[in-house]
Order: C-alpha cells, then structure tokens, then sequence
C-alpha cells in the first residue's frame, strides 16, 4: 500500500506526540503533511520542522504571528476553526486524525469526511455530541471512520472478518482500568484530593481524562462513542473493569464466543492499526509475555458508587442534545474539581443535576448541538 498522508489536528498533546512516535517508527507507510495546536507555538514549530510538514494551524488566532515567524517562509500558516477546517480538506491528504480536546473539532471532522477524507477519532467530543451526524455523514461519502481510543479500536479489530452485521453482536464489552479509587469505599470518596485523582494506576494521560478515569466518566463517554461507531444499542454495550488494562476490550458475539484484543499499554498500538488498516506493520512497540504477566483480573463496575455509567445509560439511550449534555457538564465539573471548587463527588451530582434540568432536542444539526454544549456549561456552573 502508498505512503498516507496524514493531517494530525492537535499535534502537541499526549494522542498528537504518541502519533508523531508512530510516524517516526513507519516512515514507509506515514507521512505527516498538516499539524495544528491550540496554543503551544514552540512545539508546534518544533514538530513543524522535525516532520517537514508544509501546513499547520494555530487555534488561537493571538498565537498567528509568533508561529509565523517560528516557522520557515514556506510553511503555510492557518488560523482558528477556519484554519482548521481548511486543513481538514488539504489537498493531497488521504486521513485526518483530530486529537483535539472539546468541541473545536467538530467542524474539522466534518469537513475531512466532506473531502472524502479517512477520518481516524481520538476526540470523544465527536461521536459523543455528535455521532449520529457524523456516522450518518461518513456512510453518505463512502468515508472510513477509524477509531484511535484503545478501547474502540480494540472492538474494531475484534469485528474484523464478521459481516453479519448488528445481528451477530450480541455484547460490546469496554474494559476499565477501575482508576486508582476501584476499591475505596464510597464514604472516603468525598475526601479524594486532586493529587490522588491525577496518579493512574497503568495509564500516563493528560488531566482531565485522567479524572475522568477516576470517575469512569471516561468510560460512560466511550460507551456513548461505541454506541454510534459500531451501530448498536446502549442496551448492548458493557463494561468491566480490568486493573492490568491488559485487554483493550472484547467483543461477545451471538453465539456466546468472546474476542478479545490485548498488547500492552501504548497508545502506539492503536494509532499504528487506525494509519495502517487493513494491514498490519512491525514496528519496535513492546510485546506481551504473558508468563510475565502471570494473571488477568476482571470484575464487575461499581455502578452504585460510580454513577457515571448508568448516567451514559440515560444519556445515550435518550440521544438528542443529552449525550452533548453529559459531556459539558463533566467538563465544567471536572475543570472546578481541578480549580478545587468542589469536591470529588460533587462532579457526579453536578452532571446528573445539569442533565436533569436540560431540556432534550433531537439534536439533528451541529449548531443545534454546540448550543446544547453551551446551555449545559451555563447550567452546571449554577450547580457548583
């Protein structure tokens, strides 16, 4: 197969330097020719330079100028969400891999799947707020949507080969580390301070995910992510928790058959099968020993003390504007726990507050749902 090219948006956070390591280890088979960052300029003109790509963006437009003169004269410098999407369509890319946190990428990734471009997800906020459209969209242009998220590119890998469709799943089984709080008791939750929610126990991530890993809001976003990504119900999406984070997650079919896929903890792993599919490349990533390894754990999720999941539940099987609900109002939770605002378990009590005083909508255009995302942010802040 050619070389693909690959436009990266969100370039200097942990997905955007784990695909650039990728590119590195298979420069027969990646090229990045596009990059974007929120705001980091060094970084981003660093990487500018050490990938050769011709085209970047910067999402703050009071960053232009600073890129401009960090970069060489012929590097073409966009800016903003125009900039964004204007990178998305970039001529002679064949996939755009959107890595940005929040609602910014949105109208990037339509617009790559617009220009009949492979669009590869690592940004929950996608097929959270916006699956149904952005599914929908990819099925109209005959556009790839491939799944980064470890766990969603596990069931991917696990569906491969099976063509009978809905029909033959009967389970989608996303797996959860647990986070470093899997075996308090609830009472000692509210007592949880903002260092011990940032060491995970298996996973080096950026802040807010790794909160949301404590909480398993990570988990009831994905649960929302895989309803749409794979076509199936919420009824039919599981989750179990596996402290090695070992096994990325499984897929149950109708005949009560389990696949699973396993590697170790490395986000490369991913990010190499979403570039290289349908083919698989060496590469110097580390394999398991499973002598080494010794056991695998699994167990029920605390639901009653992790009330994200059953939150997920109610968000994805109303659909409408309440998956983009969930979403906001976690973000806004997350960012006052951080701020130490409020409490650990506060950030439940806000999301489900917030969700209960939204009122749904269909939810059946991007304007419709970015204004959901608002209307939730201005509403869980008066529950802080």
């Amino acid at each position: 197969m050619k070389r693909k090219k690959v436009v990266l948006l969100g370039s200097t956070g942990s997905i955007g330097t784990s695909t650039l390591k990728v590119a590195a280890e298979i420069p027969e088979r990646m090229e990045i020719v596009g990059l974007a960052a929120a705001n980091s300029v060094e970084a981003l003109a660093r990487q500018t330079r050490e990938t050769g790509a011709k085209h970047v963006a910067i999402y703050n437009p009071k960053k232009e100028a600073e890129l401009r003169a960090a970069v060489d004269s012929d590097v073409h410098v966009y800016v903003g969400l125009e900039g964004l999407v204007k990178l998305a369509e970039l001529e002679g890319a064949d996939m755009v891999l959107v890595a940005i946190v929040g609602t910014a990428g949105l109208h990037p990734a339509l617009a790559a799947i617009e220009a009949g471009k492979e669009l590869a997800v690592a940004s929950k906020e996608i097929l959270v707020m916006a699956g149904e459209l952005v599914m929908a969209a990819a099925e109209r242009k005959g556009v790839k949507v491939l799944p980064v998220d470890s766990e969603h590119n596990a069931i991917f890998q696990c569906l491969e080969g099976h063509d009978g469709g809905q029909k033959e799943i009967s389970r989608l089984i996303l797996t959860a580390s647990g986070g470093p709080f899997r075996t308090w008791e609830a009472e000692k939750l509210k007592d949880v301070k903002l260092e011990q929610a940032l060491k995970h126990p298996t996973w080096v991530m950026g802040r807010k995910i790794t909160i949301d890993s404590a909480t398993l809001f990570n988990k009831g976003l994905e649960m929302i992510e895989a309803r749409w990504l794979f076509g199936v119900e919420m009824d039919r999406v599981d989750v179990i928790v596996h402290p090695q984070s070992i096994v990325h997650s499984m897929v149950e079919f109708a005949d009560s058959s389990v696949l699973a896929q396993l590697s170790t903890t490395d986000m490369c792993f991913p990010i190499q099968y979403a570039v290289t599919y349908p083919e698989r490349v060496s590469n110097g990533l580390k394999p398991l020993n499973f002598a080494q390894l010794g056991k695998l754990e699994f167990e029920a999720a605390r639901r009653d003390v992790f009330p994200a999941i059953d939150l997920a539940v109610r968000a994805g099987t109303e659909g409408g504007t309440l998956p983009a609900v969930y979403n906001a109002a976690n973000e806004v939770a997350v960012d006052a726990f951080i701020e130490q605002k409020i409490g650990f378990t506060d950030i439940w009590r806000v999301v489900e507050q917030t969700m209960d005083a939204h009122e749904v909508k269909p939810g059946k255009s991007i304007d419709e749902l970015i204004a959901a995302d608002a209307d939730a942010r201005q509403l869980a802040k008066g529950f802080l």
